[in-house]
């Protein structure tokens, strides 16, 4: 049976998409500098740069109240302008507080665009390919932000203020995009400018799904793992047992080409094995390639369980995804549900690197990352008793 082409709205928020990770970037390998030019210390920096995630977590509700009430496409575009502005005034902050106020106010604008173009992708994508679609979103966003950080460094090379100018003017980019090509785009069911079929789902009767459940178990699991622990906790391992710099962006570099690689593939397999399969063998890749990397002793297995462990985070996520469009379905407004996912996934974000930070102080980088992949692991269990979604499943079974 064939399948339905990617619309071109979807491939419109892949563009725009490119473009965000693209800039947001060019900023994250000077952020730190920049705070530490204030003269302040290694922690005051890292405030910053957790600043952004912390105010993405706390507004996540009313971000997804707002996309409700008012529209998928205004409070994108709205939160792409906020985002640009903050980044715009972060480029001329004179003070510590100046800098840490405004990153906090772009992590506002950051959930606003994110949770929209979440409900969007539900919305524009036919639910025979939602798969696909998703992973055509995550490639973009991962392509852009290998490519970013080595034009951050370059721009960096002219002060590091201009990267925060040049990702303001990457991020007006998107949203003229957006703006123009999805201006006559027809929207099934949700609220504000586009008459609703059925009324918005709220988090409480999402909740009653085993699938729901499950996606937000994985989801903070994810965000434990694959934007936490990954991106904090493996550089220093790396530094730490070979005692050179570039080990560390040699592995985070290897574990997004294995996600790259896993995201070519794992969409089209999610919607014709359906989504349960695949999110399992993400978490199960996950957690085992985690799990062992902290007694990598050699450079080699080290870089190895980097690309595997990269390969599970590919698998997961285009099905984690196309499981909560399921549950929302293309004719209503799930903002607000995958408000309380994109918090789930926030939250591990946040919490992984901390408490596995503090384990592997105590008890050293082997039972931190075996502490990682358990968490994981036991993130697969609420999968193992939910549904199977995937419409071309369900039709096997009919």
């Amino acid at each position: 049976m064939s399948r339905p082409a990617i619309p071109t709205e979807i491939k419109v928020l892949v563009a725009a998409a490119f473009v965000i990770a693209i800039g947001f970037g060019l900023v994250s390998p000077v952020l730190p500098a920049y705070a530490r030019s204030f003269d302040v210390g290694v922690a005051a920096a890292s405030v910053v740069v957790s600043a952004f995630a912390f105010f993405r977590l706390v507004f996540a509700p009313a971000g997804g109240a707002l996309v409700a009430r008012l529209g998928e496409r205004p409070i994108y575009l709205t939160g792409l302008v906020i985002v640009a502005l903050s980044s715009l005034a972060t480029a001329f902050a004179q003070s510590y507080v100046q800098l840490l106020v405004l990153r906090g106010v772009g992590g506002i604008g950051s959930t606003m665009f994110t949770v929209s173009a979440m409900a969007l992708v539900v919305r524009l994508a036919p639910p025979e390919i939602r798969g696909r679609c998703s992973s055509a979103y995550g490639t973009a966003f991962l392509l852009g932000g290998m490519l970013g950080p080595v034009l951050g460094g370059l721009l960096a090379e002219l002060g590091l203020r201009v990267p925060f100018v040049v990702y303001a003017g990457f991020l007006l980019v998107a949203a003229a995009i957006v703006a123009v090509r999805l201006r006559g785009a027809r929207l099934r069911g949700g609220s504000g400018p586009d008459a609703p079929q059925r009324p918005p789902m709220r988090v409480a009767e999402a909740w009653g799904n085993r699938v729901f459940r499950a996606a937000v178990v994985s989801g903070f699991a994810n965000g434990w793992c694959n934007f936490g622990v990954r991106v904090a906790v493996i550089p220093q391992l790396a530094v730490a047992v070979h005692d050179a710099t570039w080990v560390a962006g040699a592995a985070l570099a290897l574990a997004s080409v294995g996600t790259a690689g896993a995201l070519q593939v794992s969409g089209r397999w999610a919607d014709s094995a359906g989504r349960r399969p695949v999110v399992l063998t993400g978490l199960v890749v996950s957690g085992v390639g985690l799990g062992v990397m902290g007694v990598a002793d050699s450079l080699a297995m080290l870089l190895a369980l980097s690309v595997f462990s990269g390969v599970g985070a590919g698998l997961m996520n285009p099905a984690q995804q196309a499981s909560l469009a399921d549950v929302v379905g293309s004719d209503r407004s799930g903002s607000k549900v995958l408000a309380a996912f994109q918090m789930s996934q926030d939250s591990g974000a946040i919490l992984g690197p901390i408490l596995i930070g503090v384990v592997a102080d105590q008890a050293g980088f082997g039972w931190a990352f075996a502490a990682t992949g358990v968490v994981a692991l036991l993130a697969t269990l609420p999968w193992l008793g939910a549904p199977e979604t995937a419409p071309a499943q369900q039709d096997e079974v009919g």
